[in-house]
This record gives structure tokens, C-alpha cells and sequence, in this order.
């Protein structure tokens, strides 16, 4: 039996990002189990005006494990490494302790391999961190092979001290009908025609200008839906939609939440994810398991999320991201077949082996 720690910092939001949905997934997955374990979550103090968000004792549904919730700050809490034999970072930045044993899980490494992708102050700073935390690290987390041979390469990580664990993804809570899905992709767009759906921050990194320019080249009748904040190189995309006179064809839903974007997923005619770099594309899964052929990038980590259940693009040629979409939306036994392995595809992405692949690389180092 041990006492383990896990940083749930990014999970106290009311707007999660890709990682505060592991965050809080991981973990009320791991308190599921049956295990001699137990489990500090840790917020940093910065995160206690939003405590509202913080899981609290008795409010995880079918917890087992025991558990208690910690708020730490340097060098306030310095007793924090004595209360807990490891500490998992699942936000790929060191712990502000040092513990006996640590674990991070890197999501991807664009501040150290990606110049165009953010600010220079940015990737100086979150390239630190990342470097630090993976230095410390007895065991690093992943969830691909595409960014385990970017640590090993670009990071210095050692092979062996890497542990490749994809990620989960839920299902939607409500399926609509076909009828439904005609009606919510008509609220949508303001009326008929086909919807193009992307989720993601609009920036650079997501390649929402190429996305754009493809768009321009396609008939009148596709319009494209955006669901995501702004990012760094969102200035441009928002120009690009005007000097383009794309406003009509264009919907910003921006930020929405889980149960809407569930409902979006079903109305879309195609899902598009033409990404640069990915650490992993929880979106892809996320679109397969709502029943909606997937068009996403052929490089970094998306083919392996994607398998067979997805048509792959150059992210880079906007003609190649438009043929591909036409594709998808009017060759019916192509989509069906799509939507059909894309929904198989999606069900082996669970939760639960996400936690027990994780809950044994703790067992793994604590032995």
C-alpha cells in the first residue's frame, strides 16, 4: 500500500481543454477501483477561488478507493513529499516538491519541435518545464508513439523510462435520431446543406486557415462549424474568414459544453481535423464515437488514433483537405463504411484501460 499524489490543477476549470478532460477522467476513474493505494488530489493554490470544481470526498459515483484532497503551494505545504511515496504531474511541468518517485504524462512537445506554434516567451518557458519534469521523472506517460519518438529525440528520454497509454473517450450520453441529427445540423448552419465540424482552439498549430481554404474551393452548400476558443494565430483566421467574405459560410460557436458539443458531433455531415502536431486528438475519437466519418491529417499521432475508421489528408494541400471532405459527405458506401468502423474503432478507447495501464505503472515503480 502506498499514498499517491496526482496534480488535479487543470481539472478545476469550467471550461475543460484536453488536459482537464484527462485529469478528471483519470482520476475518477482511479478512484473506481478496488486498490490498497491511496489518493492525495492535489490543486495548486492558485486554483482555490474555483474549489467549486474540485472533486470532494463522496463525490466521485462508484469510488472505492480511499482519498482526500490537498491544496499545495511552495514552500507552504513543504510537507506535501513526506505525505505521499509518488506524485503523478498530468499537466507535463515538474511538481513543486520533489517527491521519492514521479510520473508525468507529456501530452506533446510543440514548445521544444513547433516555431510557428506560440509565442518565443512560451515555448521558452513551457519548454523549461517540460525538460525539468522529464528529467525528474522515474517514468514518463504518453499517449502515442508519435510523441514517445519525440521525447526520445528531442528530449533525451531514455526508451525505456516511457510508457505509451492512448487515451479514453466517452461516449455520447444521448444519440439522435437520423431525423434529429437533419434538425440540430439545420439549427446550426441556419438551414440546409452539408456542415463541416471542427473542435479545437482556433490557432496555428490546429491549421484552421488551411481548413478555411479549403472551404473557399468547396460548392456554396458546405459550411464549416468551429467549436474552440481563440489561440495564438487566431488574428489571422479571423481575417482570412473576412477578407475572404467566408462570414456566411463560417459559424464560431466558440467554447460550448459537453452536452451541447455531444449534439454538434451528431449534426455534422463530416469531421474535420486537419491538425499540424498532435500528441494525440481526443476530437477524432470523440467524432467516431457520435457516428460521423472523420477527415483528419496524415502525420504526427492522428493515424494512430485514427486506424482504418478515418481518410487521411496532407495538412498542408487545401485541395487534397477539400477532396477528401467531399469524399466523406457524398460517396455513401464510403461514409457508411466510415461511420460504421469508426464507431468500432472508438469503443476500444476507454477510460478504464487508460486507468488500469496507468495505475500499473505505478505498481510497476513502487515495487
Amino acid at each position: 500500500m502506498a499514498t499517491i499524489a496526482l496534480d488535479a490543477t487543470y481539472s478545476a476549470d469550467p471550461q475543460l481543454t484536453g488536459i482537464g478532460v484527462y485529469s478528471r477522467r483519470l482520476i475518477e476513474t482511479l478512484l473506481t477501483f478496488e486498490t490498497p493505494h491511496r489518493f492525495l488530489i492535489c490543486y495548486r493554490l492558485s486554483r482555490l477561488g474555483r474549489r467549486k470544481y474540485f472533486l470532494q470526498p463522496g463525490g466521485v459515483p462508484g469510488a472505492r478507493a480511499q482519498y482526500s484532497v490537498r491544496v499545495y503551494q511552495e514552500p507552504i505545504t513543504f510537507w506535501l513529499p513526506w505525505q505521499a511515496q509518488l506524485f503523478h504531474s498530468l499537466a507535463q511541468r515538474p511538481p513543486a516538491f520533489h517527491f521519492r518517485h514521479e510520473v508525468v504524462t507529456v501530452f506533446d512537445i510543440f514548445p521544444i519541435t513547433g516555431e510557428n506554434y506560440s509565442t518565443a516567451d512560451f515555448r521558452k518557458k513551457f519548454s523549461d518545464l517540460l525538460l525539468q519534469a522529464v528529467g525528474r521523472a522515474t517514468r514518463v506517460i504518453t499517449a502515442s508513439h508519435a510523441t514517445e519518438s519525440l521525447l526520445i529525440s528531442r528530449a533525451q528520454v531514455p526508451p525505456e523510462n516511457i510508457r505509451v497509454i492512448p487515451l479514453g473517450v466517452d461516449p455520447p450520453a444521448v444519440i439522435l435520431s437520423r431525423d434529429e441529427r437533419r434538425r440540430e445540423r439545420a439549427r446550426i448552419i441556419g438551414g440546409e446543406g452539408e456542415m463541416i465540424l471542427s473542435v479545437g482552439v482556433l490557432q496555428t498549430r490546429k491549421n484552421t486557415l488551411n481548413m478555411l481554404k479549403a472551404l473557399k474551393t468547396l460548392p456554396a452548400k458546405y459550411q464549416l462549424v468551429l467549436s474552440g476558443g481563440n489561440g495564438y494565430g487566431s488574428d489571422a483566421i479571423h481575417e482570412f474568414i473576412r477578407s475572404e467574405s467566408l462570414g456566411e459560410r463560417v459559424k464560431l460557436l466558440g467554447y460550448i459544453d459537453d452536452a451541447q458539443l455531444a449534439r454538434v458531433y451528431q449534426a455534422a455531415s463530416v469531421f474535420l481535423f486537419s491538425s499540424l502536431e498532435e500528441g494525440f486528438g481526443i476530437p477524432v475519437l470523440e467524432a467516431m464515437a457520435a457516428g460521423v466519418p472523420v477527415v483528419t491529417s496524415n502525420v504526427s499521432s492522428m493515424p494512430e488514433v485514427g486506424g482504418d475508421a478515418a481518410l487521411y489528408v496532407d495538412p498542408h494541400d487545401s485541395a487534397d483537405i477539400a477532396q477528401r471532405v467531399v469524399q466523406a459527405v457524398e460517396d455513401s458506401a464510403l461514409r457508411a463504411g466510415l461511420v460504421e468502423m469508426g464507431l468500432a474503432r472508438a469503443s476500444e478507447f476507454t477510460w478504464r484501460r487508460t486507468a488500469e495501464a496507468t495505475l500499473a505503472v505505478y505498481d510497476e515503480i513502487l515495487k
